[in-house]
């Protein structure tokens, strides 16, 4: 998000809305471990709609401020994948829609590195609290801890109305017990460059990346050689900035980041984000 590197030194309750659409596939040509089992490829429909709210706590103005934040996701998510071997291989398709795992983000810390220069550092936490059935293709709950480690960093070039904003994080999975699966740690990485037009529109790209940090590991990954993978996203995005009776700030944003290379991820050119933000 914009100036995700910048904790504000004032006290503030922050409300976002999101929603998030993607639309995707890994080819016929690759086996797919889904439901403990594996798929000759697959496709995965997933709409998110995301409420965060996150509270900037009143720790005085200086180089240091901190928040704290909690997210309430829902999803939908329709699935597509082809089981068994050979003549006994069948298409099979699976939907499912209901509140998703919780995210929240116990600790945000901002230091203000110069009046231009920030950076964030966060611990966020995915906890397994949605409904999970093993034997589904389509679930809402991945059924494991995910731990973030986060650093994201803002640097606002006045004069010619620029900014970066970049987020590195490495995201740490225990073992899913349904499925006896361990997803190995993802490193993801982010960039956006914006520039501020009049009347509080910005435009720009965003760049981003998944790595995957050595192989996933379980009777089902063993099969497929640890299905290790990656992927690269490019896309534009556009925000717009006012405040509302002149004095409370609200944020609009709205993104296409399709996929330009994948292995063993979902491949989407129907990557779409819109989000709305409202400070008190």
């Amino acid at each position: 998000m914009p100036d995700g590197g910048v904790v504000s030194p004032e006290p503030l309750t922050i409300v976002n809305l999101s929603e998030i659409y993607l639309d995707g596939s890994i080819g016929a040509n690759r086996e797919v471990p889904i439901a403990g089992k594996t798929s000759l490829g697959i496709d995965g429909q997933v709409a998110f709609t995301l409420a965060t709210l996150m509270k900037v706590w009143d720790t005085h103005t200086g180089a240091w401020n901190f928040a704290s934040s909690i997210t309430l996701p829902y999803v939908w998510t329709k699935v597509d994948a082809s089981l068994g071997v050979g003549a006994r291989q069948a298409s099979t398709s699976d939907r499912a829609s209901n509140l998703f795992d919780l995210y929240f983000t116990p600790v945000i810390a901002g230091y203000h590195i110069t009046k231009v220069d920030h950076v964030a550092f966060s611990f966020n936490i995915w906890a397994p609290t949605g409904q999970y059935d093993p034997n589904a293709l389509a679930n809402p709950s991945l059924n494991n801890w995910t731990f973030i480690p986060q650093v994201a960093y803002t640097r606002i070039f006045p004069e010619w109305g620029f900014q970066i904003d970049a987020v590195l994080g490495v995201q740490f999975y225990t073992r899913n017990t349904a499925t006896d699966y361990q997803n190995a740690p993802l490193l993801t990485f982010d960039i956006m460059a914006l520039k501020h037009l009049p009347h509080g529109i910005s435009a720009g790209l965003i760049i981003g990346t998944v790595q995957q940090l050595g192989n996933d590991s379980g009777p089902t990954a063993d099969k497929l050689n640890g299905f290790r993978g990656h992927d690269l996203a490019i896309g534009p995005i556009v925000t717009y900035d006012t405040k509302l009776n002149g004095k409370t700030p609200l944020s609009l944003s709205a993104r296409w980041v399709p996929t330009v290379s994948s292995q063993n991820r979902l491949s989407s050119t129907r990557t779409f984000m819109v989000s709305g933000a409202i400070a008190f």
